[in-house]
């Protein structure tokens, strides 16, 4: 085999090359194809994130798979030059574990994500941790292959370090900021929030650099994590989600306030009955609570599932409570002024 001329030897190792990929390509279209099919099956969802996060760089395992084989076949390719090509396969095959393994470590996240209540898990933080702690300790393993000593790299990065983090304090305040905000457990994705700008909205995640609330309107507010955290920050989803709401009413002074009473009363039940987003079984109540200019003011007392869900309430009581005292001949009085004209012919 020796013998063979060295543009056969070369021929034959690209065949070899090529017969991997082959394997590869094989592998993925059916072997890959048939344990997704039986790990759906699974009562376990984390086998299915393994062959998913694999699944495409078993292709690139083959090729260099292959490629060792045919530098190992070649015979008159050179012992330095071998050497050269062991190490660069040892090297991008290291890189593809890193990047299974890490596929694999942020899908397990996600999985966990699905069943808990942690802030910290289900803010993306968690995954840029785990990503950057995954590459560091591959990137450490290559320096080891390439026989780069590391503890002189690690002197020398601690002693740039001062200068990385005198520019990047924006940045690491930003972070440990998010870091904070979660270990607080006072913030949570998910949560409906109202920021000291006014801006309310669900907060929808909460990275590295800063918070992206998604407003009802549809449109994107993002504010980095330093300025959140100094900020006062009313959460509509902490301690519960339900909250009561106080729908202010005025009546004028003529009106019997014991019917008014029950009368609100009734058609605040009705409604809150008709709605899903009420809790249902609250009570709702009212509570006078001002002699104004023209009218008695009071509150109506109503309980919501949601921050969100007080508006449709508030639209449906407010139509059904003016028809009832129109109804009930209660009035709801409005502002008058009265202009006086001096009669100038009398002067």
């Amino acid at each position: 085999m020796h013998n063979l001329p060295p543009l056969k030897e070369y021929i034959i190792a690209g065949a070899i090359i090529l017969f991997s990929l082959f394997l590869g390509i094989v592998f993925k279209r059916i072997i890959v194809q048939w344990l997704i099919r039986v790990t759906a099956k699974t009562a376990w969802k984390g086998d299915e994130v393994i062959v998913h996060a694999s699944k495409g760089v078993f292709t690139y395992l083959f090729l260099l798979a292959g490629m060792y084989a045919a530098a190992i076949y070649l015979p008159g390719f050179g012992v330095v030059k071998k050497e050269v090509v062991f190490l660069v396969l040892h090297i991008l095959t290291v890189f593809c574990l890193t990047l299974i393994i890490s596929r694999i470590l942020t899908g397990w996240i996600a999985l966990y994500q699905e069943s808990t209540d942690s802030p910290l898990v289900k803010s993306t933080i968690l995954n840029y941790i785990i990503k950057s702690v995954v590459f560091v300790i591959g990137i450490l393993i290559i320096l080891q292959i390439l026989k780069i000593p590391i503890t002189p790299l690690l002197t020398a990065l601690g002693v740039g370090g001062l200068a990385v983090a005198l520019a990047l304090q924006t940045t690491l305040s930003n972070l440990f900021a998010g870091i904070q905000i979660l270990a607080a457990k006072n913030l949570h994705p998910g949560d409906y929030v109202r920021l000291e700008s006014g801006d309310d909205g669900y907060i929808v995640d909460i990275n590295w650099r800063s918070t992206t609330i998604k407003a009802l309107s549809n449109r994107i507010i993002i504010i980095p994590n330093n300025r959140l955290a100094d900020s006062v920050i009313n959460n509509f989803s902490k301690p519960e989600e339900e909250l009561s709401i106080l729908v202010g009413v005025g009546i004028s002074y003529s009106s019997d306030l014991e019917k008014v009473e029950r009368v609100t009363v009734e058609v605040a039940r009705e409604t809150m009955a008709a709605n899903e987003g009420a809790v249902q079984g609250f009570e709702p109540f009212i509570r006078y609570n001002k002699f104004d200019a023209y009218t008695i003011n009071f509150n109506v007392i109503l309980r919501v599932r949601t921050f969100v869900d007080q508006f449709l309430l508030q639209h449906e009581f407010i139509k059904k409570l003016h028809a009832r005292y129109k109804q009930e001949g209660i009035e709801i009085p409005f502002p008058v002024t009265t202009i006086v004209k001096a009669d100038t012919a009398a002067k």
